[in-house]
């Protein structure tokens, strides 16, 4: 027997993970992989949801709405109005269903331009919506959150001329027309129309 047969093998340093190094590589991916998939549908659902800036940027302007001798659904908001923000989505769907034959108008009541309209409308809450026929005149109008199939019934009476099922309407939600930086200068001017819950006089 020479030296070198009565010699035990040193072991070998071994280039494999251990099992704990294999499983935490695994977690590391694991929450790199979901962490990809939770940014890619963030990504999407921000692009594809309907806001107010959206639908008030492919709004049909007031003076052509007026013009063209089609219906008109206007609504009055702000951008800082919640039930407005809350009804978003269902007013994108229902302009993908109506848009070619009523006019949907939207009046931002922050630019001091529409306060005519918030006048002779009696604006005092929002989302205020009002139903103009062909000729602009004014068959309904509702306040608050409304339920979409509500807003949709009416919309198909205003194409077919039929008096509109759910008219004066105001049982929803309604955000204080004044934005809630300047609610408390609404109590300082109770004279002004845009006040929340004033009586706009005839």
């Amino acid at each position: 027997m020479t030296a070198n047969d009565s010699a035990t093998p040193s072991p070998q340093p071994s280039n494999s993970p251990s099992l704990g190094q294999r499983l935490r590589n695994l977690l590391v991916v694991g929450v790199g992989v979901l962490l990809s998939v939770l940014v890619v549908l963030g990504v999407n659902t921000t692009s594809t949801a309907t806001t107010l800036e959206t639908l008030a940027a492919e709004a049909t302007p007031l003076d052509e709405a007026l013009a063209n001798g089609k219906p008109s659904f206007v609504e009055f908001y702000a951008n800082w109005c919640t039930s407005c923000q809350a009804m978003a989505a269902d007013m994108g769907l229902l302009r993908e269903s109506y848009g070619d034959r009523v006019n949907f108008v939207m009046l931002n009541v922050d630019n001091s331009k529409w306060l005519p309209e918030m006048l002779h409308y009696r604006v005092d809450g929002i989302p205020h919506f009002v139903y103009l026929d062909e000729g602009g005149e004014t068959l309904a109008a509702a306040i608050g959150e409304q339920p979409k199939t509500v807003i949709a019934a009416n919309l198909d009476a205003l194409l077919t001329g039929d008096p509109l099922p759910y008219q004066q309407a105001s049982t929803g939600r309604t955000s204080d027309l004044e934005a809630p930086e300047t609610a408390a200068l609404a109590r300082d001017r109770s004279d002004d129309p845009r006040a929340h819950g004033t009586q706009v006089p005839n």
